[in-house]
């Protein structure tokens, strides 16, 4: 029963310490990508409410999102749920959301288009 309290102490010490990483983490990443100039203002538009809201992303913002790269797509959307503003929204849905979009995405531009 002992080793169950120190486990718990361990996560709860961990995701303490974690959250406060994972912030410096993405920025860093961001910032060294430059992520926030790699997709026009209409397209982080798009992809926002696809991700943290109910929409679509169309084609031409699929194409800029997966230009951006996964590395970026994921610290962003990780560094918008740090945010207080979004404090309210469960991060396990935004995750899922965002690798859909993700994947929905890299599939739409992966696959070849048909000939005219």
């Amino acid at each position: 029963m002992a080793s169950l309290n120190v486990y718990s102490a361990l996560v709860v010490l961990f995701l303490t310490c974690g959250a406060a990483m994972a912030t410096k983490e993405n920025d860093q990443i961001i910032k060294e990508n430059n992520c926030e100039t790699k997709m026009g203002l209409p397209c982080v538009l798009e992809a926002f409410t696809s991700i943290f809201e109910t929409g679509t992303i169309s084609n031409k913002c699929c194409g800029e999102l997966v230009g951006l790269g996964k590395v970026c797509h994921s610290a962003l959307v990780k560094r918008t749920l740090e945010n207080p503003l979004f404090k309210d929204l469960r991060p396990a849905t935004i995750i899922a959301k965002s690798i859909q979009t993700w994947n929905n995405c890299l599939a739409l531009i992966d696959s070849p288009s048909p000939s005219t």
